[in-house]
């Protein structure tokens, strides 16, 4: 089922290479957006309401301006009866690094992170946390698949990492089996592909995946230090 599952994605990260030509250009300077990470799978039964959560997003004033919602799917649950076909191994690494650096107390679906933190207070109905911090200048410009970052910081720092997600919108999966047998899974904000670079001259270059043109995409950068902790964050639909 894998190698079915890879051709999916693989489908939805292609597109002609002249349909990107015109130049992109993301950046922001002052206040951080709130960077979301959730943690699901299509194999757990208690993750569609996180993913309805973050999906309502998408209509959100604040999208991209004051947070930045990423749907990381992880593979530990596939072999329960349904293989997640946007799971990746290194989403399920980024989710046990987290737990390392103490930024979740235990690894699990649906698990939020905020702003680099755990996030609980979903499960009590709460709302997201949005906290004020103010960030230097992360500028990235896109021509074709070549993206340049750069990051202007406040203050000295050694190493800095530069992150970068495409992500996937309009997803939707027939589960036929496992927990979430019977049931139309629709998902927002899906990372499809991930890159990091560290870099101590704060200037980075990425080769973005091709993508299809007749699908939604959205591009997230963002900035830290190896706490994972953002420092300043960019993002917008890829046009």
């Amino acid at each position: 089922m894998k190698s079915f599952t890879n051709s999916l994605i693989a489908a939805s990260l292609y597109f002609l290479p002249q349909a990107l030509a015109a130049e992109q250009i993301f950046e922001n300077q002052g206040a951080v957006p709130q960077l979301v990470e959730l943690y699901t799978s299509e194999g757990c039964s208690s993750c569609p309401p996180a993913e309805h959560y973050i999906n309502s997003f998408v209509g959100s004033a604040d999208l991209w301006k004051k947070v930045v919602p990423l749907a990381f799917h992880v593979d530990y649950w596939d072999y329960i009866g349904w293989e997640d076909r946007f799971a990746q191994p290194e989403f399920k690494q980024r989710q046990y690094n987290h737990r390392r650096l103490g930024n979740f107390r235990s690894v699990y679906t649906p698990g939020w992170i905020s702003s680099g933190k755990e996030w609980r207070g979903f499960f009590q109905g709460k709302a997201l946390p949005y906290q004020s911090s103010s960030g230097g200048l992360l500028k990235a410009s896109l021509n074709s698949q070549t993206l340049k970052v750069s990051y202007t910081p406040k203050r000295d720092r050694k190493v800095l990492i530069a992150h970068v997600a495409v992500l996937g919108f309009n997803l939707s999966s027939q589960v036929t089996s496992g927990e979430n047998a019977g049931r139309l899974l629709q998902h927002q904000f899906v990372v499809l592909h991930k890159q990091q670079k560290a870099q101590s001259d704060y200037n980075w270059s990425f080769e973005l995946p091709h993508l299809q043109t007749s699908q939604k995409h959205a591009l997230a950068i963002w900035v830290s230090e190896r706490d994972q902790q953002p420092i300043q964050v960019a993002a917008d639909w890829l046009k």
